[in-house]
């Protein structure tokens, strides 16, 4: 019987592109001859997966939970709206979700490992790419998750808020889409872009430089608050800002995580 080497399995690999076990396993099924493992593979549908995996996948499930100071975040994706409603995808995504919290996975890399058999069994039987896109963590005494219809998901990390205001800053974030906690996080770079572009705005206005400056730097205040969480409006009280409804409770946001459903896939096919 001839000897299942990893350099074979590797040959196998490079062939093929299947993955370590699965060329192992057809490997020894067909004592180790390279070209009956390839059409071994055929036949189990292996190669198939691999061409589907090529299709692009920009529907699917965001799915986010949270268990004994441990959070996940997670964006299941497909090709079909209707793949993304059928019961066997939104249960795999239920699972790697709750598998990650129970077993404390923090790596994407570690999830898609766990859930490789399962997600090729799932692309074979729907005939279309499935994928883990996006797999995040958070670890923190006080977290709290909420995701709108399987299309916006938000996972937070706060410092001294109870449950009630928790979840009404996570369907903020989700309603609001903010990009950074602090205004003074915004990177340099994107402060800088938005800055040159009304400076150009203002330019055609028949003021003094003085005047001009300040509408530059009202309206530089206003984008930064924009886009972060503490300037916004806190839309269950527009008359606030988050900032002013966390100074209230002395609590504070340590961090958060948002998941919009192909937000990433849709940017780098445009």
């Amino acid at each position: 019987m001839t000897e299942i080497t990893a350099e074979l399995i590797k040959k196998l690999r490079l062939r093929t592109g299947v993955g370590f076990m699965e060329c192992k396993r057809a490997l020894v099924e067909e004592n180790g001859d390279i070209e009956l493992s390839i059409d071994n593979l055929r036949k189990s549908g292996k190669i198939q997966v691999l061409k589907k995996l090529k299709n692009v996948a920009n529907q699917g499930l965001i799915l986010s939970n949270f268990k004994n100071n441990f959070g996940a975040i997670l964006e299941l994706n497909c090709q079909t709206d209707f793949v993304a409603k059928d019961n066997l995808f939104i249960s795999l995504g239920n699972e790697i979700i709750s598998t990650a919290l129970s077993k404390r996975i923090k790596k994407i890399c570690d999830i898609n490992n766990y859930f490789e058999e399962k997600i090729t069994e799932l692309i074979i039987k729907f005939g279309e790419n499935i994928k883990i896109n996006r797999f995040k963590t958070i670890k923190g005494e006080s977290i709290y998750s909420y995701v709108h219809a399987g299309r916006i998901g938000v996972l937070v990390n706060a410092n001294n808020l109870n449950k009630d205001i928790l979840k009404n800053i996570t369907m903020h974030i989700a309603a609001s889409k903010p990009e950074y906690i602090n205004p003074n996080e915004v990177p340099k770079s994107i402060f800088e872009r938005e800055y040159n572009i009304q400076l150009q705005l203002v330019k055609s206005y028949k003021k003094s430089t003085h005047i001009l400056q300040k509408i530059v730097d009202g309206r530089m205040n206003k984008f930064v608050n924009n886009i972060s969480l503490i300037g916004q409006s806190f839309i269950m009280e527009p008359n606030k800002t988050v900032g002013q409804v966390l100074k209230e409770n002395n609590g504070s946001i340590i961090s958060f995580i948002r998941f919009e459903i192909g937000e990433d896939i849709n940017k780098n096919i445009n």
